[in-house]
């Protein structure tokens, strides 16, 4: 089972991820380009936590992968937000 500190820490670090690749999500839709290679960590850092989130599924209880998937689901739809953005 997944520690409480654990989920803790991995969804705080998920929302950091969220906010810093959004700004940098809205940043290129305000004006047609942005920082590309903030923009390609941004892409970069949410893959790792999808990643990270699916190894941390292996290990938890069901309140918690209710969790992690209501966090799988923000993180992929910003994931589809970015590669559209960038096609």
């Amino acid at each position: 089972m997944t520690t409480r500190d654990a989920m803790e820490g991995f969804l705080q670090q998920s929302e950091d991820t969220i906010r810093f690749a959004k700004k940098q999500l809205q940043g290129v839709q305000k004006q047609g380009h942005g920082n590309d290679q903030e923009f390609h960590s941004a892409v970069e850092q949410v893959e790792q936590q999808v990643q990270q989130l699916n190894a941390l599924a292996l290990s938890s209880n069901s309140d918690q992968r209710q969790t992690l998937d209501r966090m799988r689901l923000q993180l992929q739809q910003l994931q589809n937000d970015m590669i559209l953005e960038k096609h």
